[in-house]
Formats: structure tokens, sequence, C-alpha cells
């Protein structure tokens, strides 16, 4: 009977759709909001810390509806629990340093390399074959960041080659999160996630730590968990109704969503460059999806 209604929910794939869109939405606000407070002058790793201990009070919440048995805590592969978590950890402050330097839509549009760099690590990480039309992606799509960060060009800041850290983390964590599927407990690795960010960046928050401005800061301070634990919650839900391969190129979304609050917020109109870059990224990612799709 599971099963059954399992099934039945993957076949819903408009509010599956949907539900993508928002999370991605939600996620567009996280970025938006860190890159108006670290403007305002407050620390990236206090908001870091802000993001994961909201993470972290939810996962505690969740895995206490069930009883806090020491079972449910217990991992298989602690090693790549704790090597998930401090990839994506690592990424996120990253993120949320180089916002203070770079407009959101380059940052987004790097990141979405990530998938491109999972095809291109799949070889040797997880012994799966790379086609010439992946290898031609990867390629691909390794010239759209080129034409992203323009590393030969007069204004070419240092800070573009953050995010490619960034990609290359997500795609380390994406092996690792596809290694661990179906081994470890969902809510086992959100509550690990949640609690080595808290306790990792809790001393280089308060090391500065510094309280928002106004009320209007102090809102968006408080909301950067709530946002982010409800973007990775309608992703899980979107992946309930819709199988993934329906739902992959709607995470596209992310960098319209960026281009508009950036414009709407900073009045940052990104350049012809960018955007060509940003195609072209996305094109790749998406000829990989639709090889994977027709496999």
């Amino acid at each position: 009977m599971a099963l059954a209604e399992a099934h039945a929910g993957l076949h819903r794939p408009g509010l599956g759709i949907a539900l993508m869109l928002a999370a991605w939405f939600l996620f567009s606000l996280v970025d938006t909001s860190v890159k108006w407070l670290v403007i305002a002058g407050l620390p990236a790793a206090q908001l870091s810390f802000m993001r994961y201990l909201g993470h972290f009070a939810i996962s505690v919440a969740r895995m206490g509806q069930g009883g806090f048995r020491r079972a449910r805590f217990r991992v298989r592969h602690p090693g790549l629990v704790i090597a998930r978590a401090l990839l994506l950890v690592s990424a996120t402050a990253f993120n949320f340093y180089v916002l203070k330097y770079l407009p959101l839509t380059i940052t987004s549009a790097i990141m979405f390399s990530a998938p491109i760099i999972v095809c291109l690590l799949s070889w040797p990480v997880l012994g799966e074959r790379v086609g010439p039309w992946r290898w031609f992606a990867i390629m691909l799509g390794f010239g759209g960041v080129m034409v992203v960060i323009r590393p030969f060009d007069a204004g070419f800041q240092w800070a573009a080659l953050v995010p490619l850290y960034n990609a290359f983390a997500l795609a380390l964590y994406s092996i690792i999160t596809r290694r661990l599927a179906g081994i470890e407990p969902v809510e086992t690795l959100q509550f690990y996630m949640g609690a080595i960010g808290t306790v990792i960046l809790l001393p280089f928050a308060f090391a500065g730590w510094q309280n928002p401005g106004d009320t209007r800061d102090w809102l968006l301070f408080v909301a950067l968990g709530l946002w982010a634990w409800g973007g990775h919650e309608l992703l899980i839900r979107a992946h309930g109704m819709a199988p993934a391969n329906t739902l992959m190129p709607y995470t596209y979304s992310f960098i319209i969503y960026l281009s508009i609050t950036s414009y709407l917020v900073f009045a940052h109109v990104p350049d012809i460059w960018t955007m060509v870059g940003a195609a072209i990224i996305a094109g790749s990612g998406l000829i990989i999806w639709a090889r994977e799709n027709r496999q």
C-alpha cells in the first residue's frame, strides 16, 4: 500500500514543478538577503551561522517527533557524513562571503556548473561511463564558466574564483549524497548537517558578532534559517510529486529569480557576457540531463 501511494504521488508533476519553483524562490530570498546584510556590514560567518542554526533547530524538532532514541543518531559511514556536511557548510560560508563583492547573477551562474562537475567526476569517483555527448557538455559548460568569469578581462575580480570552489564542493556533496542514499536516513543526515554547521561556525560568528542595524535587517537576519529550511522542505516534497528528471530543468529558475531581485534591490543589470555565459552553462547542464533522461 505504501509503495502504491508513493508511486501515485509521482504522478502529480504539475504540483511538483510548482513546489520546485517555490523552493528556488526561497533560496533566492536567502542569497538576496545575505547580500543586503553583508553590504550593511554584518560578517558572512555570522550570517552562515544563523542559516545553519535555523537548520539545526528544525532538525532537532523533527527528530524529537519520533523520540530521541540513540539508534536514530547512528550512521554507518560517519566519515562520509562528516565530509558531506563540511563540503556544504564551507560552500555556504564562501558563497555568503563573496556576495559582498560579486553580483548575484555571477555567483549563481558559476554555482550551476556543479552538475557539470558531477558528470566530470562520475567516471573516476563512481565508475560511471561518460560518453561523447557528456564530454561535449562538460567542455561547453566550462567554456560558459570562463565567459562569466572572464579571467583575462581588465575587470576581472579575484572573488570570481571562489564560486569555482563552491561548485566543486557542491559537486562532491552531490556525489557523497548519492552514495549515502538509501543507506543513511534523511532525517539523520539533516540533523548532522545542521549540527556540524552550527558548531563549526559558532566561534567565527561570535568572534565578530554585530547586531543588525534596524528592524528590517533583524527580520531578514532571523528569516535566513526559516527560508533555507523552507526551501529544502519544498524540494523534498517536490521530489515526492514528480521524478527528478522532470524537475531538474526548473532548478535554473534560480538564475532568473536572482536576476530579478538583483535589479529590484540593488539596481544591478547583468551584462551581456554574464547572460551568455549563464545560458551556455544552463545549456550544457540540460544536455547532460537529456542524456541521463534518455538512458
